[in-house]
């Protein structure tokens, strides 16, 4: 009979990791760096084998062994984050209310009202406003009347006694006042107030407040409250927006030095081993260190879901040889100093170091010439060391930052700096860079000073799509139809030589210009619309042997020519297929509506110079404002070859080519054209009311004669502009009428102005066959009384009659063809001047028999 064995627990391993990193050699460090420390696992225990007690048998009867005990592992319950956490590598990021494992635990004073005055729910640590504002009329309307801090008493979160503002009081008073003896708390109170929305404030109030706020820490007689007021004064400057100013940049720059020597002292006024003051946009940590009893000092501050700092989210370790991180901690920026093992070990007498850290949610007050800062946030991190000894110098600087990656945008490059007061400029010297895993970048200095990682980013473009189905053939039908109608037009008004033919070139010209510019857009655009030079498709390699400070945070990888080409022919021809339209119309309503057979001789010279030499002109305008060879993405679009329309933000600015180099001058020749549409039209439907007509069709047929024009005119692209400023349902409607409306213009022009006409249709008949179509006699019976006499006249439609017996030469689009016009006394038929005017064939009109 066997006896079982007994499970033998396992020994746990401890719930923390710790990252080692090799430091790069740099110039000043006197010893190596320490090895990497290895995480090492106990050995598995071994289980003995179970042991067997064998009985001899007494009888026949046998006991079967027991079933084997089956072990079930122990359940993972999964991860909740509550309050609005969220689960990043598989640890909660806390709003800046709540705090804990799964954020659970609060982190605020609840909304209270202290005197006459409420106050909102607020995180621990940070200044509440009041929501009761100064009244109109004073100096500082808008402006909350008091202001509070919250803060922890054993645990308990608790707001402070209000501080109340006094609302005609100005920050040029509060500088005046600093001078004399005055309550500075109340000085500092009423200044950090009055730039408590940091979108207000202009360049002279940031200037201002920031040198009141120098003032107050450099106070010896300043309290602890007076300088947590100032410092919140500081984060809230760190907010402002305003251009660049160099009487604001000099009081900034005092203003962080100032910092710099609060941040090694805070703690020794304060007689504590340990003192931090933290605002949403600024820590200043202090502490006092027995120099024998540390290897090295590392600060860390850590993630939260809206990027502010919060009290319980920094962390201070003054004892470690290497870089710590505990398990499940996400670090937004670290930094680490260790000092030299011999100092440490030979120091005769016990000193203490003074340690100082800084921490800027960005880079406002260290402005770079250099680097340009748009859309990526650069925290400053400042790191300050004062010691008895001379020994007590840093070896090694290690900094870690955690950047706040752009949505559908990737990390390309960056560089590791530290800011040069006496240049006032980011600087490289003496720090090198090392890699960018687990998207932290790794930096090393042999130097304390203020730090920064400068970053750029790549964006993650989305390429258009393949151009669907309806766009394909609607655009090859167009295609199709345009090189039918220019080899029809060539041979038909310029191979023949006789003097017909030969008249009234300008309308012809123009037609053949509009066919052929029209031709070019579209066979430009199926052929390479879609960018093909993507700059995703080239790689990102991350070169951590140069350090080298960035000139932008955005990169844009260096034009390749092909895709701005096409967006410059793009942009060309159509403009000059609009232009061209709108000379046709010009020159149609000057025949028209003055009567005259042709225009003057330099008209065709004059046609040709603005036809193709605007156009021209225009894209060489915008390509010499725009188009950069290292960032051609102001003058284009980089998901597909056009012009470029959108900012940074994915929003239509006006101040982009699309807008001021295509739309803006298409609109304007569109309402050209709408108003050469209406007088033309107002022509052709003018008609004697004492003249009538038996032809029924004679309405439909001017109605093919204003959208035939409309076609030509390009009238369908106002569409577009109405795809523009609708939404939703109306935007899906418009936007499939533009498109089914746009790429079958080509299409739409061949039908109404080539397969219509006469000489087309015999062309065509030959080519086919050799049957002859009857064509029926139409008589049109006109009649018109005026008092006692009375006549009756008889027409006969021109398009009965043989080409070669035409009145004018067939010179008006087909469907014009059979229309009747009306023919003033004593002057050339309006139908003649018709037909000279657009210079197509066609034959619309009425001769008198």
């Amino acid at each position: 009979m066997s006896t079982p064995s007994t499970p033998t627990t396992l020994p746990t391993a401890p719930n923390t990791t710790t990252i080692s990193t090799a430091s790069t050699p740099l110039p000043t460090a006197s010893t190596p760096p320490p090895p990497p420390t290895t995480i090492s696992t106990p050995a598995p225990t071994t289980h003995p084998p179970p042991t067997s007690t064998s009985t001899p048998p007494t009888t026949s009867t046998s006991t079967p062994p027991p079933p084997p005990t089956t072990t079930t592992p122990p359940t993972t319950t999964p991860l909740v984050c509550e309050n609005g956490g969220i689960i990043l590598h598989g640890v909660c990021i806390c709003p800046d209310e709540w705090t804990g494992e799964t954020c659970s635990e609060g982190n605020f004073c609840p909304a209270q009202q202290l005197g006459e005055f409420n106050f909102t729910r607020t995180p621990i640590g940070w200044f509440a406003y009041s929501e009761e504002t100064c009244s109109k009329g004073t100096s500082g309307a808008g402006k909350p009347r008091a202001s509070t801090r919250c803060v922890s008493n054993n645990g308990s979160p608790s707001f402070e006694h209000a501080q109340e503002f006094m609302c005609e009081q100005t920050l040029s008073d509060i500088q005046q006042n600093l001078t004399s003896p005055a309550d500075l708390e109340s000085l500092a109170t009423s200044t950090q107030i009055l730039t408590s929305k940091p979108e207000e404030l202009t360049a002279e109030n940031v200037t201002a407040a920031a040198e009141i706020a120098n003032e107050l820490l450099l106070s010896p007689n300043a309290t602890e409250s007076v300088r947590v007021a100032a410092i919140a004064t500081v984060s809230q400057l760190l907010n402002a927006s305003t251009p660049d100013d160099s009487m604001e940049n000099n009081a900034t720059q005092r203003l962080t030095e100032t910092l710099e020597q609060l941040s090694m002292n805070l703690s020794l006024t304060l007689n504590s081993s340990e003192s931090q003051v933290v605002q949403p946009n600024l820590v200043v940590q202090s502490a006092q260190v027995p120099a024998a009893d540390t290897q090295g000092v590392q600060f860390t501050s850590l993630s939260g879901t809206s990027g502010s700092f919060i009290a319980n989210r920094t962390e201070l370790n003054t004892n470690t040889s290497t870089v710590v991180l505990e398990n499940g901690v996400i670090a937004d920026a670290l930094i680490y100093v260790r000092f030299s093992p011999e100092a440490v070990s030979g120091r005769q007498k016990p000193s203490n170091v003074s340690l100082g850290f800084v921490l800027y949610q960005n880079d406002r007050f260290f402005r770079s010439r250099r680097y340009r800062s748009q859309r990526a946030t650069i925290r400053v991190l400042s790191a300050s060391i004062r010691g008895q000894e001379r020994s007590m110098v840093p070896q090694h600087v290690e900094m870690l930052f955690r950047p706040s990656m752009l949505n559908g945008a990737d990390l390309y490059d960056f560089a590791c700096v530290f800011w040069n007061y006496s240049l006032e400029e980011w600087s490289t010297d003496g720090c090198s860079k090392g890699n960018a895993s687990d998207g932290l970048l790794r930096c090393f200095c042999n130097h304390t000073t203020n730090f920064a990682a400068l970053w750029s980013f790549r964006e993650k473009y989305e390429y258009a799509e393949a151009l669907d189905w309806i766009s394909i053939v609607g655009l090859s039908v167009s295609i199709l139809g345009l090189v039918v109608t220019i080899i029809h037009h060539i041979k038909e008004n310029f191979y023949r030589n006789s003097r017909d033919q030969q008249k009234n070139k300008n309308s012809k010209i123009a037609l053949l210009c509009i066919h052929v510019s029209l031709l070019a857009f579209i066979i430009t655009f199926l052929a390479g619309v879609g960018n093909s030079s993507r700059q995703n498709d080239t790689p990102v390699e991350i070169n951590t042997q140069t350090n080298s400070i960035l000139d932008s945070d955005e990169h844009v990888e260096p034009d390749r020519g092909s895709c701005s080409v096409v967006a410059a022919l793009l942009h060309f021809f159509l403009l000059a297929t609009f232009m061209w339209s709108g000379i046709y119309g010009t020159q149609l309503v000057l025949l028209v509506w003055t009567m005259r057979r042709s225009l003057p001789p330099h008209w065709t010279k004059l046609s040709l110079a603005v036809g193709w030499g605007v156009p021209a002109v225009v894209m060489a305008i915008t390509l010499g404002a725009t188009y950069r060879v290292d960032n051609p993405l102001e003058y284009r679009q980089e998901e597909f070859c056009w012009l470029a329309a959108l900012d940074k933000a994915k929003q239509f600015h006006f101040g982009k080519p699309m807008f001021w180099a295509f739309l803006l001058p298409v609109g304007l020749i569109l309402i050209y054209n709408v108003v050469l549409l209406v007088l033309a039209s107002l022509t052709t439907c003018r008609t004697d009311p004492n003249l009538k007509s038996t032809n029924q069709l004679s309405l439909m047929k001017k109605f093919l004669i204003s959208f035939s024009l409309a076609v030509l005119l390009g009238l369908s692209w106002t569409l577009g502009y109405l795809v523009l400023v609708t939404s939703g349902h109306a935007h899906l409607v418009f936007s499939i009428i533009f498109c089914l409306c746009t790429t079958t213009q080509g299409f739409q022009i061949f039908i109404l102005f080539t397969a219509r006409t006469p000489s087309f249709r015999t062309a065509m008949s030959r080519s086919v066959s050799s049957i002859n179509i009857q064509l029926n006699n139409r008589i049109y019976t006109l009649w018109k009384n005026s008092f006692e006499t009375s006549s009756t006249e008889t027409y006969r439609d021109l398009k009965d009659r043989p080409v070669s017996d035409s009145l004018c030469g067939s010179d008006l689009p087909g469907p014009i063809s059979g229309s009747v016009f009306q023919a003033d006394p004593g002057s050339a038929s309006t139908a003649v001047v018709w037909m000279e005017a657009l210079g197509v064939e066609g034959l619309p009109g009425c001769r008198k028999l």
